[in-house]
């Protein structure tokens, strides 16, 4: 049996190690993989371009501003999480923040929406929605994985797959803000599978192996991933197999992750300005979710 994610984070394996896949059926989870197997459709990943197609004012650094605020982040990061973004207020803070190879886009409203969506030859067959409760720094307290469609989302970036990604079959993962597209990736978010049902990686293989799309028209209940973030500074060690197990146990509790490698050091890993990530509890309630992240902070910050 061959493993069918390509996936270099350990404690995401978990989701794909017991599904089948051909040994010649290759899945992304990473950006790097996505951008080296995707030639015609890597574009994907300047986000000024993302910007300026849907007609958004954007420009790279070098280019000031005409009003404030703006959000400034660069132009490729492969590694994600929120790496180098910061909102810019004024002359003065784009002065200071000067960087090559960043841009600038107007400062969104509205919800965060991270959307997975399969797509056949560039057509929306399956989306999955999750929207991000913001912490401090570009960090986030959870994400809510919902049930059912989002119609704005589905319709807007529906389009804007079919006409620009035409060609296509795979995943792809779109952030959205306010209901416009601020990133592209041409993989699906390795955080949640389980909160999307089971079967669901079935389907991801048969995707990518057939080039067809066969699961549930959308996600059926809702779910939460709930993030621990702590400050950084500090180097983490993981916690003991006895705790992690005991907090997997927990009713409403669906997986976990502990989400550092802990042979690197900390200033290795990409990290928002906010917070170190070591631990993700995928679960089925809130509560609970909040009740495991409670145990699983009282061990590194003891």
């Amino acid at each position: 049996m061959q493993v069918p994610i390509r996936e270099i984070d350990p404690w995401r394996a978990q989701y794909f190690e017991k599904v089948n896949c051909p040994a010649d059926v290759f899945i992304p989870t990473e950006d790097s993989d996505a951008w080296l197997w995707n030639p015609r459709h890597r574009w994907v990943y300047d986000k000024l371009a993302v910007a300026t197609c849907q007609g958004l004012e954007a420009a790279p650094h070098g280019i000031r501003p005409p009003r404030y605020p703006v959000f400034s982040k660069p132009i490729y990061n492969l590694k994600g999480m929120g790496v180098g973004s910061r909102t810019l207020y004024s002359a003065a803070d784009y002065d200071a923040a000067y960087q090559p190879g960043h841009m600038w886009m107007p400062l969104l409203l509205g919800e965060h929406v991270s959307s997975d969506v399969a797509l056949v030859d560039g057509v929306p067959r399956w989306w999955g929605h999750a929207n991000g409760i913001p912490g401090k720094d570009g960090t986030f307290d959870y994400w809510e994985v919902h049930a059912g469609s989002e119609s704005v989302i589905e319709s807007t970036a529906g389009a804007w797959c079919r006409h620009h990604l035409a060609g296509y079959t795979g995943m792809a993962n779109l952030e959205t803000i306010g209901g416009r597209i601020i990133e592209v990736h041409l993989r699906f978010a390795d955080q949640w599978p389980d909160l999307y049902g089971s079967g669901w990686v079935e389907a991801l293989v048969r995707l990518y192996e057939c080039r067809d799309w066969t699961f549930a028209d959308h996600v059926e209940k809702p779910g939460y991933s709930v993030v621990l973030f702590l400050p950084h500074g500090r180097r983490y060690r993981h916690p003991p197999a006895v705790l992690v197990n005991q907090v997997r146990a927990m009713a409403g509790v669906s997986s976990v992750q502990i989400s550092f490698h802990e042979s690197v050091a900390p200033d290795r890993h990409a990290m928002p300005p906010g917070g170190f990530r070591v631990a993700i509890v995928n679960c089925w309630n809130l509560e609970a979710g909040t009740k495991a992240r409670a145990l699983l902070r009282d061990h590194f910050t003891a």
